[in-house]
């Protein structure tokens, strides 16, 4: 995972995002404004606190996490969750467990040039594809 860290990635391409967004219970202007802005993220490492970081023209996020530790979390569209960071290879992987109870598994996939974040809830898999910019 050394190679991924302290890159920026720009949002490219994005698939089902509105209807897993949707099944979170992420409200129509939400979900537009969501739909409409291309994130750049990037995951830092500092001992054995990671960072990763989504910047948009919508929202700033922050979030800081040590692998194995649920924590409180806050999703960029404002829902309260517990998040859980695990690593295996070269795919960082979240588990989220809403206030209202709602699991959804997020894996980044990191290779080469580009990350692959598969969100999946219920029966929907969202796939959005992350760019290394220069």
């Amino acid at each position: 995972m050394n190679a991924f860290f302290n890159k920026q990635y720009k949002l490219e391409s994005s698939e089902k995002f509105d209807e897993y967004m949707k099944a979170m219970g992420v409200g129509l202007v939400t979900r537009k404004m969501g739909n409409a802005v291309s994130p750049v993220v990037e995951l830092k490492q500092d001992g054995d606190e990671y960072t990763l970081t989504s910047n948009s023209t919508f929202k700033n996020v922050t979030t800081k996490f040590k692998l194995g530790e649920q924590m409180d979390d806050e999703t960029p569209d404002g829902r309260k969750v517990k998040s859980t960071f695990t690593i295996s290879g070269s795919t960082l992987h979240e588990d989220q467990v809403g206030a209202d109870g709602k699991t959804t598994t997020i894996d980044r996939i990191f290779s080469g040039d580009e990350i692959k974040m598969v969100c999946k809830v219920d029966d929907i898999t969202c796939t959005r594809i992350y760019k290394l910019q220069a």
